[in-house]
């Protein structure tokens, strides 16, 4: 019991540290499902299997995104009554949680399949890939209950202080997915199908392994049948905890669709090559994201506890750190990107190269904005202000409207390659602003 409390007790650098290595670890992990996807599909079937499984990233993102970030808001609460050391409290809101992300989960599998095809149409993909796409994009869609799940045991185990569990979860589920693509596109030839349905059996394989540990071994999470049933009240306040999260998600992502739309009208190369710099891009996110997780938990176990002086000192660590991280992936960035690209296809050069490395040398330029999005986000999120989300998920849709719809036509593929950078900006501002704002209050607060 004593380890778990370590976020409450321990220096709070170090202990988000340790906390935040497992997370990243499983980030990396769950982002392989996109990446193996991507990078077998290119090797195996051709590029414009690559251009069709990229140019879904930002549907997919929304409908996923929006899914998962419901989770993530659910059981903020989780974290705070660990925080107060409630354990009734704990498990009610656990419980209820799970109940929850099952129920939603499968609305949105039957919406996301309805809306699907005005989605791919809507940003604009082109006709030589669309069938692909859409083969693709509606197998995934039958695994959201299946992530939503494996996602609100994740964040369970997580708000009890475990962040080593979910990642030999992850590590078994990766295993499955890379040794079924290879199976399925490479032996039986059944393209970007054989591809979702890897990724949809290693989801339920996460799912499966997470919710074991749940139900069975997290000795901090002691779940009744009475605390699997929906409590009306219950319910709406976690709700009410998870919508702005995912409204973020889903604003996000909507002007990552419209970016998206703007990258397709270059041509099936350009889409390849960003598609492939953004998943590079996507793997450097995860150092900075994997401590803005970390900040959550430290930040939410703390205020339930009314740790208010140890919350601000550990932001302020925390966020000097990942400053001082996204430096490191800058350079990473800048000097590795390249030979990694070339991973994801066979004819990875010409224009494709180009847009590539057009992309990744203005997110170079730039990260040290997201890193500042991240720890900020994730403090707020972790108190339970989660209406901040919301905020700053509007910023980041004007920078992306911006790029995609003003400056593209006065600047070209160089102006979409800012898209990202300049949303960051626009959403660090008001994060930064109500930190500020929550972090004054806490001088009238107990300490």
């Amino acid at each position: 019991m004593k380890k778990q409390y370590s976020m409450l007790t321990d220096s709070p650098l170090k202990s988000i540290i340790l906390f935040a290595l497992p997370i990243m670890a499983s980030s990396l992990l769950q982002y392989n499902y996109s990446l193996v996807d991507n990078i077998i599909v290119g090797r195996y079937v051709n590029e414009q299997a690559l251009a069709a499984v990229g140019c879904i990233g930002p549907i997919n993102s929304f409908i996923i995104g929006a899914a998962l970030g419901l989770t993530t808001g659910f059981t903020i609460p989780v974290a705070h009554a660990f925080g107060e050391g409630d354990r009734h409290k704990l498990c009610h809101y656990a419980g209820n949680s799970i109940a929850l992300a099952f129920i939603i989960g499968c609305v949105i599998m039957v919406t996301s399949h309805i809306i699907s095809p005005f989605l791919l149409e809507l940003v604009g993909t082109p006709d030589d890939i669309k069938d692909i796409a859409s083969s693709y994009i509606n197998i995934l869609y039958y695994g959201v209950p299946i992530q939503m799940l494996s996602n609100n045991f994740t964040a369970i185990s997580r708000s009890t202080g475990e962040s080593k569990k979910p990642l030999y979860f992850f590590c078994v589920s990766v295993v499955v997915n890379f040794i079924l693509d290879i199976i399925f596109v490479k032996y039986l030839s059944l393209g970007v199908e054989g591809a979702a349905v890897a990724t949809l059996i290693s989801h339920f394989t996460a799912c499966l392994l997470n919710g074991i540990y749940v139900f069975r071994f997290n000795k901090n999470v002691k779940l009744k049948k009475s605390d699997l049933k929906l409590n009306k009240r219950t319910a709406f306040y976690q709700i009410r905890m998870g919508i702005p999260v995912s409204l973020q998600f889903t604003v996000t992502s909507i002007g990552s669709m419209c970016l998206q739309s703007v990258v397709n009208s270059f041509g099936t190369n350009v889409i390849a090559g960003f598609t492939a710099a953004a998943r590079v891009e996507g793997i450097t996110n995860i150092p900075m994201s994997g401590l803005g997780v970390a900040t959550q938990t430290f930040v939410g176990q703390n205020y339930g506890a009314e740790n208010y002086n140890r919350i601000k000192k550990g932001v302020k660590q925390i966020l000097l750190l990942d400053l001082l991280v996204s430096v490191a992936m800058s350079l990473i960035l800048y000097f590795a990107a390249e030979p990694v690209i070339a991973l994801f296809g066979n004819n990875m050069t010409g224009e494709i190269m180009v847009a590539a490395k057009r992309y990744i040398l203005a997110i170079a330029q730039c990260y040290s904005l997201v890193a500042i999005l991240f720890v900020m986000r994730n403090s707020l999120q972790g108190m339970g202000f989660t209406y901040a989300n919301s905020i700053a998920g509007i910023g980041e849709l004007f920078g992306r409207l911006s790029v995609a719809f003003v400056l593209t036509p006065l600047l070209g593929f160089d102006a979409i390659c800012y898209a990202g950078p300049a949303a960051w900006l626009l959403a660090d501002i008001p994060l930064i602003i109500i930190y500020i704002k929550k972090q004054h209050k806490f001088k009238l607060l107990k300490n």
